[in-house]
């Protein structure tokens, strides 16, 4: 692993409850999913009072294709009642390893290789589950070799 490689470390996440749209995506179609998606969740949780409690995410059920099932939206603090296609859902307590990934979405598959490589070598099985957050945003950093998101993979 070389220096600039992120370090996946074994975490203990608790609960967060948040506020999503779910739906299963082509691919090739995941930014303009993330953009109304969180745009959608945005608007949703305004209306209703209601703040985030962390950057923008999205949970990945199961491995991708062609297609992926995904939910993105924001962590909430507050009550959320669904409304307008946002649901509630939550980010589960759970062990799981995680990496600091820097760069390019396009790069993240590295960092997953290198997340199920260490889940694989302490023994572990990767759940069918993990979650990305976001921590820059792309339109507020331009440079995408600048851009940070955790990636989270939890075990089985």
């Amino acid at each position: 692993m070389n220096d600039n490689a992120p370090q996946p470390t074994k975490v203990h996440t608790l609960e967060q409850p948040v506020a999503v749209v779910r739906e299963r995506v082509p691919m090739d179609s995941l930014t303009d999913f993330f953009g109304r998606a969180f745009h959608r969740v945005m608007a949703a949780t305004q209306t209703q009072g209601t703040n985030p409690a962390g950057p923008p995410f999205a949970l990945y059920h199961g491995m991708p294709s062609e297609t992926i099932d995904v939910e993105a939206g924001f962590p909430i603090a507050g009550h959320f009642a669904e409304a307008d296609g946002v649901s509630q859902s939550v980010l589960p307590e759970t062990d799981a390893f995680e990496a600091i990934h820097v760069g390019p979405f396009d790069t993240l598959g590295q960092t997953y290789e290198l997340l199920q490589a260490a889940i694989e070598s302490a023994g572990l099985t990767p759940a069918d589950i993990a979650w990305e957050s976001y921590l820059t945003d792309p339109e507020a950093e331009p440079d995408p070799s600048k851009w940070i998101t955790k990636v989270v993979w939890p075990v089985a």
